[in-house]
């Protein structure tokens, strides 16, 4: 019985931990999030009637999100006194976030915890965006495509010589490509990512869609 509780211990502290409510400011560096647009809208995007999906849009990879980041787990959802984000402020993020309403969530469950005003937020995640430089290659596909998730990761890391491997991973959701995320310090430079963090999709045959 011992052996099972002790077991049982050991197995949660493998888990990711998400501290919900921690004291804005609180963190130890931040998680770049970039969602491919086109793989979003068929996975969940195009069934919303999303205006992200709208061909006249032409997305590709857009702004997940900023996420504060401890070594292990992450705050979301702080306590701050400032004031929420307007929806006229939302908007001026559609054009690398999609949409306003991903601005807005991304503010209430992130941008809490930099213990930043949401303008702040926003333009340091717009500061981290234009930081990373997304490889034009994907622009040129024309067609669904099945390929391995490694060479997503091998294209960015071409692009972005100053990451190292170690710095960034690429999720996959449903078979389709989801995210590359890369990690970087307080100020902005590449850094390396924590254990809980790298989620490398190992598929052979994910799917990718041509943006629009």
């Amino acid at each position: 019985m011992r052996k099972l509780i002790l077991l049982f211990a050991l197995g949660l502290l493998a888990l990711p931990v998400h501290a919900k409510g921690e004291r804005a400011g609180n963190f130890d560096y931040y998680v770049l999030s970039l969602s491919w647009s086109a793989n979003w809208c068929a996975l969940e995007g195009d069934a919303r009637e999303s205006p992200q999906c709208d061909a006249s849009r032409d997305h590709g990879w857009i702004l997940h999100g900023l996420w504060p980041q401890f070594h292990r787990g992450f705050p979301s959802y702080c306590q701050t006194s400032d004031r929420p984000p307007s929806r006229g402020m939302t908007s001026t993020m559609t054009d690398i976030m999609g949409t306003g309403g991903l601005a807005w969530h991304q503010w209430k469950k992130h941008g809490t915890c930099t213990g930043m005003t949401a303008d702040q937020y926003y333009a340091l995640s717009r500061e981290a965006y234009a930081s990373i430089v997304r490889p034009e290659i994907f622009r040129k596909v024309d067609r669904t495509l099945r390929l391995p998730a490694s060479v997503i990761e091998d294209a960015f890391l071409k692009a972005n010589p100053m990451v190292e491997p170690d710095g960034i991973t690429v999720t996959c959701k449903k078979g389709y490509i989801h995210e590359a995320r890369i990690c970087l310090s307080r100020q902005l430079k590449p850094v390396p990512c924590g254990q809980d963090v790298i989620k490398d999709c190992a598929l052979d045959d994910a799917i990718f869609d041509p943006a629009r």
